[in-house]
């Protein structure tokens, strides 16, 4: 069991009744990538920046905090540890859980002192206080580090005061940065990190990671975690997201308005339009637009013997549903003729 650690503050990017990644011991499916730490840590030279890239929900800031408790409880000895594990119980990972460990920061969208909201971005007051770490002497002579997550959400300002603490590091120095898109970061950050990619994880690894977190107790049968699972492309986030009743229903009336090829329902698209207009659909309206992008994906990959015009077709239909989507977003559109729209393509 993780620390008991939990708040009433509601973080960015926190999934309700699910472990944050920096209370979460466990690390499945990323071996690779643990043992990429281990092998540098037993070497003596660990890399003073890390970007860890890789789709949303595959573990990069459960490993972050992984690599963070390790160096922090026992540093880089002598040799390759066996493993960056530490006990649930020991005095850092609670420091750890809490965000109490003098030598820890994370940099991370937060609201400012006063304020109402939380901001889209992090903004460069932020960076400035988590990154004021390494301008003081660490507690204990050991690693001082900081956790970027995620770097999608910096603006150029921050980015770029992060990049002057990379560039002339402080001795004993470690920046874990967490990114779903690396390559939109800027190229002076990316080129100062080691880079490493964290993959999918398989579909037999999510449903053990469901498992461990327990959704049965929210009323999910093993159907549908197996099914969630299948569909969340190696994503834990996207696979819980998929738990939810409302989010796999709207998955299977897309489908099923897809599977009616060019002649759908009508009513029923204008239905499951009206529900998606609402201000309160955004994640089902994501969710919409991305169960046709996938089923665009499949259909594409299952015809790849078709002649390139045909194939065509679909990547063109792909494309302006897209395209739509995008103009509906940028201009707050009305979403009703993108999701009609989608069926009549």
């Amino acid at each position: 069991m993780p620390p008991e650690t939990r708040d009433d503050e509601f973080e960015p990017g926190e999934i309700p009744g699910v472990p944050r990644p920096r209370e979460t011991m466990d690390l499945r499916g990323q071996e690779a990538a643990e043992r990429a730490f281990r092998e540098a840590i037993g070497s003596g030279r660990l890399h003073h920046a890390w970007l860890l890239g890789g789709p949303k929900g595959v573990g990069k800031a459960t490993l972050a905090f992984r690599v963070a408790r390790h160096l922090l409880a026992r540093g880089d000895g002598a040799g390759e540890p066996d493993s960056l594990a530490l006990p649930p119980g020991h005095p850092v990972a609670r420091q750890v859980a809490g965000l109490s460990h003098p030598n820890l920061v994370l940099l991370r969208r937060q609201k400012a002192p006063g304020a109402k909201t939380v901001p889209t971005q992090i903004g460069v007051d932020a960076a400035r206080r988590a990154l004021h770490l390494f301008a003081e002497t660490s507690a204990d002579a050991g690693y001082r580090i900081c956790i970027v997550d995620c770097a999608d959400e910096l603006n150029l300002a921050s980015a770029n005061a992060l990049l002057k603490v990379i560039e002339e590091p402080p001795p004993r120095s470690l920046f874990l940065i967490v990114s779903h898109a690396p390559g939109r970061l800027l190229p002076t950050i990316r080129s100062r990190c080691r880079r490493l990619a964290l993959k999918p994880l398989t579909v037999g690894e999510v449903v053990r990671v469901l498992q461990t977190l327990g959704p049965q107790r929210a009323g999910a049968s093993p159907e549908l975690i197996e099914r969630a699972a299948a569909l969340s492309e190696g994503s834990v986030a996207r696979a819980l997201a998929l738990l939810d009743p409302d989010t796999i229903g709207v998955v299977d009336e897309v489908e099923a308005l897809l599977d009616q090829g060019d002649r759908p329902d009508w009513r029923r698209a204008l239905r499951l339009a009206e529900r998606l207009a609402g201000r309160d659909a955004d994640a089902l309206y994501a969710t919409a637009l991305d169960t046709v992008q996938r089923r665009l994906a499949a259909e594409i990959e299952r015809r790849q013997g078709e002649p390139p015009s045909r194939l065509a077709a679909l990547a063109d239909a792909a494309e302006r549903a897209a395209r739509a989507a995008r103009e509906a977003q940028i201009y707050n559109l009305d979403r009703r003729p993108v999701v009609l729209s989608l069926f009549g393509a």
